[in-house]
């Protein structure tokens, strides 16, 4: 089975340094298939037994990453299957005329539920959410009014920040092709 790996706040500034090669060396070496990586912002793709538990998949990834780096890396896992469903059912603004368009994948153990109450008490400006299964999809359609936004104005000052991997919308989309070629 085919998994994604979204690592949270690695290599951001200079800081939390991972390797992209060396943690293609890391996953493959713990016996997973096929690992590939996009760009430097903790992007993994990754083949496990067909058979394997997505929790055991997900315990092993953790276990790793708690080994070979000094800081703590949390973890969005999903399997292919589940990423490329969640990009079926976005709604038309996702594929529209939007200036600025960011996913917050839920890392393992997050509360969605307080996620989705905090995010529907914030006043949207310019901007649309979608609440996924695996991530909230965030819109911006006017890049002049983007800082008079919530997710520029809030979202980094929200209890639940430090426990979402962002991506861009680009990154989104290349990850999908990268599963798509398969």
């Amino acid at each position: 089975m085919e998994y994604v790996a979204l690592l949270r706040g690695i290599n951001v500034g200079g800081n939390n340094k991972v390797v992209m090669s060396e943690l293609r060396e890391q996953i493959a070496a713990e016996g997973f298939g096929h690992v590939r990586t996009y760009i430097n912002s903790g992007n993994l793709i990754f083949e496990a037994e067909d058979d394997a538990p997505s929790e055991d998949v997900a315990q092993a990834v953790e276990q790793l990453l708690e080994l070979r780096y000094d800081f703590p890396i949390r973890l969005a896992l999903l399997t292919a299957q589940d990423y490329l469903a969640q990009l079926k059912e976005l709604p038309d603004w996702w594929h529209g005329e939007v200036a600025r368009r960011d996913a917050l994948f839920y890392t393992r153990g997050l509360d969605r539920d307080h996620v989705r109450e905090r995010i529907e008490a914030m006043e949207l400006g310019d901007e649309a959410v979608h609440f996924g299964e695996r991530a909230v999809f965030w819109g911006k359609f006017d890049e002049k009014s983007f800082l008079k936004t919530a997710y520029h104005k809030r979202l980094l000052r929200e209890d639940f920040y430090r426990q979402v991997t962002i991506r861009s919308g680009s990154t989104v989309e290349k990850i999908a092709a990268m599963l798509s070629q398969d």
